[in-house]
């Protein structure tokens, strides 16, 4: 049985005097425990609104979404609480996605507290071990965002998503707004979380090279609707489907080594 499994899902976005918008167009994929899947595609083809969807802040206009053999719009208030914290995303905004009044102290143990993750008594010890989990020094602990760099940002967003011990990640663009020498301590930083944790991972990214240094499999994202699926490395070294190459040609270095696999 997959961790997640979708069928058919529709993601359809309504606004007062205007026509309807199809951002997502009948989407299936499965993923397994363990499992990275890298979902790719330029800006607007739907991609975040298929993440949004995935963990509920998006409702789907069609189609079925299950976690663990369970139909998510089926479960029971608890029942959907408790997905919630089984599936959690972390945002490609790190410093938005943090309340700018609140320490990375208080961040942390107010997601423990709320979902009664640990005792207060215990709360002190979690925390110092999910800052070792992200490789966060203690010396961040009474800093705002405001004052720590983008990149202990994004550590930060990671060790109050692990907080809920979640089952599934789904990583929304999560360097993109990172230094390129950031950007690569941040990707060791999620391969490594998958690995200690084996936890499962969806990966959204317009970057190829990011995808493919993370991800088992990839699926490539037009207008909409996946036009190719497969393992990473087959599908980036030897596109299928013409959109596909294009995103690959995009990128110099993977262009010319298309060309040449051609003469």
């Amino acid at each position: 049985m997959p961790l997640l499994n979708v069928q058919n899902l529709h993601v359809t976005y309504r606004t007062h005097g205007q026509p309807p918008v199809c951002a997502v167009r009948g989407v299936s994929l499965n993923l397994a425990a363990g499992e990275s899947l890298g979902i790719v595609g330029e800006s607007g083809c739907g991609k975040s609104s298929l993440a949004r969807a995935l963990i509920g802040l998006q409702p789907a206009s069609a189609g079925t979404l299950a976690f663990e053999g369970r139909a998510v719009d089926r479960l029971s208030p608890r029942g959907f609480r408790e997905y919630r914290r089984a599936v959690q995303m972390v945002f490609q905004d790190a410093p938005g996605s943090l309340n700018p009044r609140m320490t990375v102290r208080q961040t942390l143990h107010e997601v423990l507290r709320v979902h009664r993750m640990r005792p207060a008594a215990a709360l002190p010890q979690r925390v110092a071990e999910l800052l070792d989990l992200v490789g966060l020094p203690a010396t961040v602990l009474d800093a705002f965002p405001r004052e720590i760099s983008g990149g202990q940002c994004q550590r930060v967003s990671f060790a109050r998503c692990l907080a809920l011990e979640p089952r599934l990640v789904i990583a929304d663009e999560p360097v993109s707004a990172l230094d390129v020498s950031v950007q690569a301590r941040i990707l060791n930083l999620v391969r490594d979380l998958q690995q200690r944790l084996h936890l499962s991972i969806i990966l959204i990214s317009h970057d190829l090279a990011v995808v493919r240094n993370i991800c088992d499999r990839v699926a490539v994202m037009h207008d909409g609707v996946f036009v190719e699926t497969g393992v990473a490395a087959e599908v980036l070294d030897a596109p299928r489907h013409a959109y596909t190459r294009t995103l690959l040609e995009a990128v110099p270095d993977v262009g010319r080594a298309l060309q040449r696999r051609e003469k």
